[in-house]
């Protein structure tokens, strides 16, 4: 490999400024530069030290650095010896705090940061659609948040809602006459939060879906009585797994989820709570 003759140098890992620097040499086919990148520099003597190495190297500097003072230092220490360094951050930074009329806030690897947490809500989305109604049931040591209820108690869409909050969430309905998976007992019971409903409200709720399916609907579904066992049989799933409960009765989705979180947090020991972001 020949010496490098470009530097990146970035408080974080370079790779915005690598990408840059490839996408221009893209255009010089067969220049067979090779290109150095120099992360995480928070210092002045990292500065100066990665300047020193581009000088040695007859290199030029690509740079992202996002705190004002580590570029003003990059720029008086490459002019003192000579060195060729590109700005690539900071009059973007500039020009956009103008638009804002607001100051950056200087700290490196905020981006990388954004974009970890967009990819953990996708993996969290694309969890909570496979472990949706008790499908995969095998695979629940995989989930933060666990939801147990019975039919119409919301917890698809509640668990939707956390996954779009960056959770993995997976639930599973509890009907009478069918045992619950034995998985269910054997996760951390932490995890596990189960959903409580007002009777009058879950028969309400029940008799809108009737409706919605049209004559071949099970009248059972929504009757009060049907309801009330149905209801007693949770009670006693959740009982037997010790699990927290949540009553998600006349309440935003928004405000049932941070309860669940809440819960999870506490009894599971997991810090979810610092991880919510809207």
């Amino acid at each position: 490999m020949s010496e490098p003759r470009i530097f990146v140098v970035s408080g974080g890992m370079g790779t915005t400024g690598e990408q840059l620097a490839r996408t221009a040499l893209a255009q010089f086919e067969g220049s067979g530069v090779s290109i150095a990148v120099v992360p995480g520099v928070r210092t002045a003597s990292e500065v100066q030290e990665a300047v020193n190495r581009a000088a040695g190297a007859g290199a030029l500097i690509i740079h992202t650095l996002v705190d004002s003072d580590l570029r003003r230092a990059l720029k008086d220490a490459a002019e003192k010896i000579g060195v060729v360094e590109i700005d690539s951050m900071g009059p973007v930074l500039d020009q956009v705090s103008t638009l804002l009329e607001r100051q950056p806030v200087g700290r490196p690897g905020l981006y990388r940061k954004v974009r970890e947490e967009y990819f953990r809500r996708i993996e969290a989305i694309e969890y909570a659609v496979r472990h949706d109604d008790g499908r995969y049931y095998n695979e629940l040591g995989g989930a933060e948040i666990i939801l147990v209820g019975v039919s119409r108690a919301g917890k698809t869409p509640l668990s939707m809602y956390l996954a779009m909050r960056g959770f993995k969430t997976a639930n599973i309905p509890l009907v009478k006459g069918i045992e619950p998976p034995q998985e269910l007992f054997e996760v951390p019971r932490g995890r596990v939060v189960g959903l409580t409903i007002d009777p009058d409200r879950l028969v309400a709720y029940r008799r809108q879906r009737q409706v919605g399916l049209g004559e071949g609907a099970p009248q059972a579904y929504s009757d009060p009585s049907q309801v009330l066992q149905d209801l007693e049989h949770a009670r006693t799933v959740i009982r037997k797994g010790r699990f927290a409960t949540v009553d998600v009765t006349s309440k935003p989705i928004e405000e049932s989820a941070n309860e669940v979180v809440a819960a999870v947090s506490r009894e599971s020991g997991l810090d979810l709570v610092s991880r919510t972001t809207f």
